[in-house]
């Protein structure tokens, strides 16, 4: 939820998030199907408010949240809503994007969504004031941290961490990805892409979807646990 990755190789589009958490949140549980508004859906959950920070629909549909948006916020309890609740009502509906220009955000702490939907990809963007719609060319490559831990300038560095990944391996595959996601800067515990804040904050987790043709796949690594988990589904 606060680092993802957009990616385009090889006929495979890549997207791969780390979840930065405090740690006395209790773990996700691991991905698995569900049935909302009777559409199949794969993602883990938040055991404490039941929503999700990456899911999958059945024809290919993905959507994943980041706290924040353009800049960091302040805080103001309580929220109507949790946004990963938000994320649910949305891949729940038969146009996530639609739906997006439909839906009441007032009183919902500000995030970011990335949309893939119909072969297209999307930013979308809530400040707690308005909406942003950006569309993104799905050839290039993409990646977003999130505003509420990292600030401009590191998000900066991030970024271009990750277009000289991208630039110096001729080979981008699903194992490239996580280890770029895994392993980059991993002595830089306050802001690579795994942190640990003091023993506080943590990425507890990586969550990969690989759509391939027909067939979406998602890998859950709980760095925690040190478990993985994998799933998939053909598109509908």
């Amino acid at each position: 939820m606060c680092t993802v990755s957009f990616v385009t190789t090889n006929d495979k589009i890549i997207i791969t998030s780390n979840r930065d958490e405090k740690i006395v949140r209790p773990s996700a549980i691991p991905p698995r199907l569900y049935t909302i508004n009777g559409k199949d859906l794969i993602f883990p959950k938040d055991p404490l408010a039941g929503g999700t920070w990456f899911v999958a629909k059945a024809d290919g549909t993905i959507l994943v949240l980041l706290n924040g948006a353009d800049e960091k916020h302040k805080v103001h309890l309580p929220y109507r809503k949790s946004r990963g609740l938000i994320v649910l009502d949305m891949i729940s509906d038969d146009s996530p994007k639609d739906f997006w220009t439909e839906i009441d955000l007032e009183n919902i702490e500000p995030f970011t969504l990335v949309l893939f939907q119909n072969k297209m990809l999307f930013q979308l963007r809530w400040n707690g004031k308005g909406k942003e719609t950006t569309p993104l060319d799905i050839q290039k490559n993409h990646i977003w941290s999130s505003s509420t831990l990292y600030p401009s300038a590191i998000r900066e560095k991030r970024s271009n961490w990750f277009h000289t990944f991208v630039d110096q391996n001729s080979e981008i595959s699903v194992s490239t990805m996580y280890g770029f996601h895994r392993h980059t800067e991993s002595g830089n515990n306050e802001n690579g892409l795994v942190i640990n804040r003091n023993d506080e904050l943590k990425t507890l987790s990586i969550t990969q979807t690989v759509l391939e043709n027909n067939k979406v796949s998602i890998f859950h690594y709980d760095l925690i646990a040190q478990q993985e988990y994998s799933s998939s589904f053909i598109t509908v």
